[in-house]
């Protein structure tokens, strides 16, 4: 299957969900190519976001993941490349 190269923005409303939220990351870690964390500590909330390369099976399983967590959104775009 073809690789792609994505972006995945990750919103933390729930803090509780945190552990769970980086032992998925670290299970699809083979994928993650960068990431970077910033809490946005007057809303309460933090955002992750990623840079990733993998297939699309890959990265849908990771966001479907990450996105049935209590008090997580996930966004993601995926792009082609030769």
């Amino acid at each position: 299957m073809e690789k792609r190269i994505g972006a995945v923005i990750i919103l933390v409303e729930n803090k509780e969900s945190v552990e769970r939220i980086n032992e998925v990351l670290s299970n699809s870690a083979s994928i993650i190519l960068g990431r970077q964390g910033l809490p946005l500590r007057d809303k309460g909330i933090s955002v992750i976001n990623l840079v990733l390369e993998g297939t699309t099976d890959q990265i849908s399983s990771l966001t479907g993941k990450l996105g049935r967590l209590s008090g997580v959104q996930v966004k993601s775009v995926l792009t082609k490349y030769r």
